[in-house]
């Protein structure tokens, strides 16, 4: 009998695919979605960050930045193109380019003048997100070091003018060069080494015996993208599972299951198919959210197989539940405000929109730890993302008994409602 209803919700999920098709399709949006804000193809680095340098002042300060850029760790990131302005703004309008500086004419001399306030131009290429960011930081702190070394160096300014002019006294110079190198030694003790520095190291990961079942790490690479899509797959799941059991309000409003119940007294294998039905719609959009994420944001996931399995117990669960607050509200619309609130609630409750840490203290102490999404999402972020091991399957083999134990409830509720005549 449960086969028998199972392959009759499919077929006619066939005959209308529409409806099931426009649910699977909102997780694939909204992946894309995401992907497209943050750059998906930035996501597994920047690479090369192409711009285009207009020297309009033809000038030391562009000699020296042509020269910086294409030096060290620098020449990696950094891929500038040294052009006029027609051509620049050409190549941005094409697509070609993430940015343009424009170095105006007399930067250079009212830089060190002074008669006049100076500024750098930046056009950025509005196609690009990441890119374009990271350039307008590098020319912020680039502008940043000018005017500092501007307020401290002003007086041997026009020493220097007059020695890019050719026309510099020696003497002068070197008297100059004693100042600058005597304010130099006095600042050594905060610019060298800098207040904060970064230092990037490679450690090598060996594996770790697992125990008790659970998977053992080292520290597995974290993954933004991917602990994001774990909360929201967790979230969406909850909605399309409450869309999935709308459908046993359709065999209430045709009289479907009261016919069934009058001809087979045992309501578990109809609850019990409709939850299966439910499940293979679920099963769809996790694979579509978290295979399609991975994809778009090009990373993976270091254990597949058993996240398959937490999410499997998870998406059982969904389906039970759901299938319970449709047998607590009868009437179809409010049980669709029911289920979308149950599943908002659950989501926000569980950590799935943002790190359980950040909820408020009362909330984390007498809800959080004891919903079921919350069991999910941590277990699945500790699994893939964590650095200890976990026995995830226990906690995948307790969302399957809470998914057992809510359509048992909701069973036994529907037998209830139809013993006192509540067939609607």
């Amino acid at each position: 009998m449960f086969f028998a209803l199972l392959a009759k919700d499919l077929r006619r999920a066939r005959h209308n695919p529409i409806p099931w098709l426009t649910n699977l399709a909102i997780p694939l949006c909204i992946t894309a979605l995401i992907g497209l804000a943050f750059g998906s193809s930035q996501s597994s680095g920047l690479g090369h960050i192409k711009f285009a340098v207009v020297d309009e002042d033809h000038s030391v300060l562009g000699k020296m930045l042509q020269s910086m850029t294409g030096q060290g760790t620098n020449a990696q990131k950094l891929e500038p193109v040294f052009m006029d302005r027609t051509n620049a703004l050409a190549a941005i309008n094409n697509n070609e380019i993430s940015a343009v500086l424009i170095i105006p004419e007399h930067f250079t001399k009212h830089y060190l003048t002074a008669t006049e306030p100076v500024s750098l131009e930046l056009i950025k290429n509005p196609a690009e997100s990441v890119n374009p960011a990271v350039l307008e930081e590098l020319l912020g702190a680039g502008v940043t070091g000018l005017s500092a070394v501007s307020r401290n160096f002003h007086e041997e300014f026009s020493t220097l003018q007059s020695a890019f002019d050719g026309d510099g006294d020696f003497d002068q110079m070197a008297t100059v060069l004693k100042q600058t190198g005597e304010k130099l030694k006095s600042a050594k003790a905060s610019i060298l080494p800098p207040l904060v520095s970064y230092t990037e190291t490679e450690t090598e990961i060996k594996p770790v015996p697992a125990k008790n079942g659970g998977v053992a790490k080292t520290g597995n690479q974290f993954s933004l993208f991917g602990y994001l899509l774990l909360g929201m797959s967790a979230m969406f799941l909850l909605f399309l599972a409450g869309h999935g059991m709308s459908d046993l309000h359709r065999e209430l409003r045709n009289g479907t299951f009261a016919r069934y119940h009058t001809l087979n007294q045992q309501l578990l294998p109809f609850i019990a198919s409709k939850v299966a039905f439910t499940l293979v719609m679920l099963l769809a959009g996790s694979v579509i959210m978290l295979g399609g994420g991975a994809l778009i944001f090009r990373f993976h996931w270091p254990h597949p197989l058993s996240l398959a399995v937490l999410m499997f117990s998870y998406a059982a669960f969904a389906a039970c539940l759901m299938a319970l607050l449709t047998a607590l509200v009868a009437d179809e619309r409010r049980a669709n405000m029911m289920n979308n609130l149950a599943g908002m609630l659950l989501g926000m409750a569980g950590g799935c929109t943002f790190p359980a840490e950040q909820l408020p203290v009362f909330v984390q102490n007498y809800f959080t730890h004891w919903m079921p999404s919350y069991w999910f999402v941590n277990t699945a972020r500790e699994l893939e993302f964590g650095s200890e091991p976990v026995v995830w399957w226990g906690m995948a083999l307790k969302l399957g008994l809470a998914g057992l134990v809510c359509a048992l409830a909701a069973t036994y509720v529907f037998r209830r409602k139809f013993r006192n005549g509540l067939t609607a």
